[in-house]
């Protein structure tokens, strides 16, 4: 199958399953898991509806990547095809996702775009980012549903992920809080937390010495120039 750089001309080309994603999402695609292309990862999407997604991250990671689908619907099960392995069950039942992870585990790069329910979102985060390896990538679309009753969304809704997800902010700061704040997971193990439009998206990673360094046009010069400006 043909690997394409591009995922938006990838979207405009497609004449197989259909995708179906938000305009302003290839480009927070682009940025976040380019990187990742051509190198023996494990990829997870949560929800895979028609399946034409997997079959995009098929052809954006390349023939190293292991592409895994999961949804609650039997019928995606037939969508399966070389390098795209789909597994049923529900995203917030925590032994369907501990088995998924001793079958496929630990996954390199997670996309969430399953029931947008706001206990479903929490529940799936909770139990697999502490999984990702240093540098992994998790990432949690339509959050607009965040702001919507039906899905356990509302603004002053401190159950929502998007108010839960605020508060992981602090998190990243707790090193610099003077003790107001207590060092968490998050703190240690996230590089980033990067929020868009209907999408939120952690960076695993670590800080193991944070410091701040001076330098100078003197020292620059000296280093670069190899010339004492004294």
């Amino acid at each position: 199958m043909e690997y394409r750089m591009n995922l938006w001309q990838d979207f405009l080309t497609n004449d197989d399953r259909l995708i179906h994603k938000w305009t302003h999402y290839f480009p927070i695609y682009e940025k976040h898991l380019s990187e990742w292309r051509n190198k023996t990862i494990t990829v997870l999407e949560i929800g895979v509806s028609k399946g034409g997604s997997l079959q995009m991250w098929k052809r954006f990671f390349g023939p190293l990547a292991t592409i895994v689908g999961i949804d609650i619907n039997p019928e995606c099960q037939s969508m399966e095809e070389d390098g795209v392995h789909i597994r049923i069950g529900d995203q917030s039942d925590p032994e369907f996702l501990q088995k998924l992870l001793d079958e496929f585990g630990p996954f390199d790069i997670v996309l969430d775009d399953g029931s947008h329910r706001m206990d479903h979102i929490t529940q799936t985060f909770e139990l697999l980012y502490p999984t990702l390896p240093k540098n992994g990538i998790y990432i949690v679309e339509d959050l607009h549903t965040a702001y919507w009753p039906e899905y356990g969304g509302g603004k002053d809704n401190p159950d929502t992920f998007i108010n839960i997800s605020k508060s992981f902010i602090d998190d990243l700061n707790a090193d610099h809080s003077r003790g107001q704040i207590a060092p968490t997971f998050m703190t240690r193990f996230t590089f980033c937390i990067s929020y868009y439009d209907s999408v939120v998206v952690f960076q695993r990673g670590s800080i193991p010495v944070k410091k701040a360094p001076q330098t100078s046009v003197r020292n620059l010069a000296t280093r670069l120039l190899n010339v004492d400006v004294r």
